[in-house]
């Protein structure tokens, strides 16, 4: 396997390169900057005297084509830094990399064909290597150079590359379903949401149907936690400047965080997290040992600054509303708590339909806060937590925070996309800035352990995830209407009326369609907006008191009596099936 990831990464890497030789040929005083191998193919940024059109990445790839069955050699070559510039003189982007470079860098460059790049490699001895049916030039977007907004805008060619053709399609299917299942796309088409850019960008509005979801989800959300032993708390939204010194967001997080606003001589700022106003509830009382640990959740919405151009749907967004908690906990507590945290979080996801999940455990980073035996007792609770699961682990070395280590699990969805949503972390530093206490047994004060946890990540991220994972069509618990009633002529109506009221005194989330359109009409205008079931209705149903039924996937029944139906479908409902 390392071997086949080793030899895609060089075919990636190599058609970076002929890209860029053939964009020069076709823009001669082009400049150069980057162009690594990503996880599905490669990009490559430029700087060009106009922005290129979908025409010209037609020709772009065309031309690369012809230019792989040229089979030139990447030729390598180590130079001195005085060649380099030399040879870069008129590439300012280039130049600057390598006078970035440490002192006693190797320089090192590729050439193919006619164009020459600074690089590392690795790449294909030959171009032959690489399948010119197997890649495809996917679209054009703007990056600045380093990433930074400061810097020059660039125009990044983006490409996905396999090895075969076979491979490539498989890809190009899977993102043309990505695509039908695009959560901004389905948010419009199913009415669940918008977003407007003259109203400020990155904040959600929330339309009936995707509101109805989203207080399914938060009903279900409290439940389970009071039922977990949690309690739930509420905190402001907005906390003067002390609380934020303290905390010491202004030092690490300001760029994150909204303007002030000035009041009563104070600056305030809009919370970007959660946690600083728990520990101020902490602090109202001393506790002791015997009333540890303390579970407190909050739906607590915060605000953080992002980039206009990293903003996405639900999934990027500046104003949301976090599934938070803290817990605050003795040493000796600390294993079953992580424990419980772990299998709640598992819990969860298999409600929503998630079974597919791979943990990650963050270890200690060089620089970090809190002493030794405070990180290895954290550490062995995580790892010991871990190890009481089935679900495969990952150790990402000295990846943990600063101020302590973390279990992040990653959700894999219906198209085998990983997503990060669930995280569990220590924290070291705020319980020492906040002074925070609790009187052990042995009658002395001491530091509680701290622990942040989000199961579900945000309400915005986790429906963008959902609408995306169902495809629109949620599961019978989560739908915003589970039953639609359609009579098949104005007759019926009054029974029609007569079945929704019942339905509805049941809990059960039904409209009727009672409009002068063909009954195929309205059966096509439910299906369009995924509504699980049709009751259709007619003389025989309305004489004989029952109902038929069409069931999403085309289950179809016919004539039964109503009560029936309705044990069926909460049988559905509380098992949370969910097709």
């Amino acid at each position: 396997m390392a071997q086949q990831i080793d030899q895609l990464y060089k075919i990636r890497h190599s058609l970076a390169h002929v890209m860029a030789e053939v964009v020069l040929d076709m823009f001669p005083d082009a400049k150069t900057a980057i162009g690594p191998p990503i996880e599905t193919g490669f990009y490559y940024d430029f700087d060009l005297p106009r922005p290129l059109t979908t025409e010209d990445l037609e020709k772009i790839e065309t031309s690369m084509k012809t230019a792989l069955r040229k089979n030139h050699t990447f030729e390598y070559e180590e130079i001195s830094r005085e060649a380099a510039e030399k040879i870069f003189d008129n590439q300012p982007y280039k130049l600057e990399l390598i006078r970035n470079l440490p002192d006693d860098a190797v320089i090192s460059i590729y050439t193919v064909g006619t164009f020459t790049d600074l690089c590392k490699g690795p790449h294909v001895k030959e171009t032959k290597e690489i399948d010119f049916r197997g890649f495809k030039l996917t679209s054009v977007a703007g990056a600045y150079w380093r990433g930074d907004e400061r810097r020059p805008m660039l125009q990044r060619i983006y490409a996905t590359a396999w090895a075969t053709k076979k491979e490539l399609m498989v890809h190009l299917d899977r993102i043309a379903e990505a695509e039908k299942r695009d959560h901004r796309t389905l948010g419009r088409q199913l009415d669940l949401f918008s977003l407007h850019e003259e109203a400020g960008p990155g904040l959600i509005y929330w339309h009936p149907k995707g509101a109805r979801i989203r207080s399914i989800i938060e009903e279900y959300w409290k439940a389970k936690h009071y039922q977990h032993g949690y309690d739930l708390v509420y905190s402001p939204h907005i906390g003067k400047s002390w609380l934020w010194e303290t905390s010491g967001h202004l030092d690490f997080y300001k760029e994150g965080m909204f303007s002030p606003m000035e009041m009563d001589k104070s600056d305030y700022y809009a919370k970007p997290m959660n946690c600083p106003f728990h520990i101020m509830m902490y602090k109202t009382k001393k506790y002791s040992y015997q009333e540890l640990p303390l579970r407190w959740a909050e739906l607590g919405t915060v605000y953080r600054y992002e980039p206009s151009g990293v903003l996405h749907g639900l999934l990027r967004v500046r104003g949301f509303t976090q599934d938070d908690a803290h817990i605050f906990c003795t040493p000796e507590q600390i294993d079953k708590e992580i424990e419980r945290v772990l299998s709640f979080s598992l819990m969860m996801w298999k409600d929503f339909g998630f079974t597919d999940i791979h943990a990650f455990l963050a270890t200690r980073p060089e620089k970090s806060v809190g002493d030794n035996p405070s990180w290895d007792k954290a550490t062995d609770a995580l790892q010991k937590a871990l190890n009481n699961t089935d679900i495969p682990v990952s150790v990402d070395d000295q990846g943990g925070a600063f101020y302590g280590p973390k279990i992040d699990l990653k959700i894999k969805d219906a198209l085998g996309r990983e997503w990060q949503m669930t995280t569990i972390q220590f924290d070291f530093n705020l319980p020492e800035r906040f002074n925070m206490k609790y009187v052990d047994s042995d009658g002395k004060e001491k530091m509680p352990y701290m622990v942040h946890r989000t199961l579900l990540g945000s309400m915005e991220r986790l429906f963008g995830v959902l609408v995306e994972q169902y495809a629109g069509a949620f599961p019978m618990w989560l739908a915003p209407i589970q039953i639609v009633v359609v009579p098949v002529a104005a007759v019926i109506n009054e029974y029609a009326m007569e079945v929704m009221e019942y339905l509805q005194s049941k809990n059960l989330r039904v409209i009727a369609n009672l409009t002068n359109d063909r009954m195929n009409a309205k059966i096509r205008k439910a299906r369009l907006e995924k509504i699980p079931y049709i009751i259709i209705l007619g003389e025989i149903e309305q004489q004989g008191k029952t109902i038929s039924y069409k069931r999403r996937g085309d289950i179809q029944e016919n004539t039964i009596p109503i009560d029936t139906f309705i044990s069926k479908i909460e049988k559905e409902i509380e098992e949370k099936i969910s097709s």
